[in-house]
């Protein structure tokens, strides 16, 4: 059973993704009917600066439909780093897709970003295990810091799924084949405030049975190096440091709680938090 230090530390992780609030600040993005995101008052202003179609008035930023094609164009004229790699905009996480917008605009414009993560779980005679990554030192985002086997943004036209097989080959070298056994577990919402600006996330969280010799290797960059760690292990860095990438710390605390390693009445406001 984790100590009551323990479960606070856990909780901290969890409020953590949650300083955001909406609107707070911000003004409600439209487009038509649909409120896509949410836009700081400079921001609002400067865009409407750069095109006719954005109204900024007194509660809510109005986009007309027709400028919805033209998103990326707005951002660049507005002068929002992009990173060229675009996202479906959706009014809602599992939403029809209304337009897309290049991943680095996301925070800027309040746009709900969807992202995977994977568990790689290796069953051990000395218990189960997971598999931890440690994000590449010129990482733009938390470099250095400890992530899953596979996580990764889902980017315009993917389902999950198929983003992760696409991550899955790309960040571990982890072939489709088994790739494709990975089953979803938990799914989580959180609106946090960012030095890049509002993450409004869903991620979808997927657990993967692997051998006890498959080996992953950090192909593309984006991670340093894979380390094997026993989930007693995960449990004492999670709950004592802030080592871990922010959102790993949600799809952990969900594996640890379904693994059992966290019990007892803490368990109960775990789940009820990461729910939250």
């Amino acid at each position: 059973m984790a100590s009551d230090a323990q479960i606070a530390n856990l909780l901290a992780h969890i409020s953590a993704c949650h300083t955001a609030k909406l609107p707070g600040l911000r003004l409600p993005l439209y487009a038509g009917s649909h409120h896509i995101g949410y836009l700081l008052p400079p921001l609002a202003r400067r865009l409407a600066e750069v095109s006719p179609e954005v109204r900024v008035g007194a509660d809510r930023v109005e986009l007309a439909p027709s400028a919805l094609p033209r998103l990326n164009e707005l951002a660049t004229a507005a002068g929002i780093p992009t990173r060229a790699e675009n996202f479906d905009v959706r009014e809602t996480g599992d939403g029809p897709v209304l337009a897309v917008l290049d991943r680095g605009a996301l925070p800027a414009f309040g746009v709900i970003g969807v992202g995977v993560h994977l568990n790689g779980i290796v069953r051990r005679a000395d218990g189960p295990h997971v598999w931890v990554g440690k994000r590449a030192a010129d990482k733009k985002l938390d470099p250095g810091k400890l992530d899953h086997l596979v996580a990764g943004g889902v980017p315009a036209g993917f389902t999950p799924f198929a983003a992760l097989l696409k991550e899955a080959e790309e960040e571990a070298a982890l072939p489709e084949a088994l790739a494709s056994q990975a089953r979803l577990v938990a799914s989580f919402r959180y609106d946090m405030e960012r030095p890049e600006g509002l993450r409004r996330d869903l991620i979808h969280a997927y657990d993967l049975e692997l051998p006890e010799d498959f080996i992953p290797n950090p192909v593309d960059g984006e991670v340093e190096s894979f380390s094997l760690w026993p989930l007693t292990r995960v449990l004492e860095v999670l709950s004592t440091t802030h080592e871990f990438k922010f959102n790993v710390c949600l799809v952990l605390i969900d594996l640890l709680l379904r693994e059992g390693l966290l019990t007892g009445p803490g368990a109960g406001t775990l789940r009820a938090a990461l729910l939250g």
